[in-house]
């Protein structure tokens, strides 16, 4: 159970601070049961709603510092999504993106980096499903990873190069 103040991930909504634990005043909700307030952070004034007693949901608690300096460490190793059926592209996005894991959000950004510089070797465009996902896995991702580093979301991409940089350069041999 979260607690009020706490900050977690909520899907699609982002960081969002816990602002209450309440019983719904609104109708067709049942009033017996207990909600989450939350408050997004990248969404001033809205507030999100959803039962403390649901089981399914992609809410979690925000990495901490330490788990974002691992996967910092661990983003090498990170596999592209493998996709076998185009068809099916946007599908595999989507299951990964939702599944509010941040090692999904990095398999996306790595997956979709590889396809649209190989989309314009060939002369083409990066597809407007391929742009959506990438956009939305790196504003989950980077804004997280700003948020418990305490830097700039802005600054993350660029960090995050520099960062993989120079621990290439510390495994070479001198």
């Amino acid at each position: 159970m979260f607690e009020k103040g706490q900050y977690i991930v909520y899907g699609r909504n982002g960081i969002c601070q816990v602002e209450d634990i309440t019983h719904l005043n609104i109708a067709r909700v049942d009033r017996q049961k207990l909600y989450y307030v939350l408050a997004p952070l990248n969404s001033k004034g809205s507030k999100v709603y959803f039962p403390v007693e649901k089981k399914e949901t992609n809410a979690r608690e925000l990495i901490t510092e330490q788990e974002a300096w691992e996967l910092l460490d661990e983003i090498r190793d990170i596999d592209e999504i493998l996709v076998t059926n185009e068809k099916l592209r946007e599908d595999t996005y989507k299951q990964a993106f939702n599944s509010c894991d941040y090692r999904q959000w990095v398999a996306i950004i790595k997956t979709l980096y590889q396809r649209r510089k190989t989309r314009f070797a060939q002369g083409k465009k990066m597809a407007a499903t391929d742009e959506r996902y990438l956009k939305m896995a790196e504003e989950a991702l980077y804004s997280e990873l700003a948020f418990v580093l305490k830097k700039k979301k802005e600054e993350m991409e660029p960090f995050i190069i520099e960062y993989i940089k120079s621990k290439d350069e510390e495994k070479q041999p001198h």
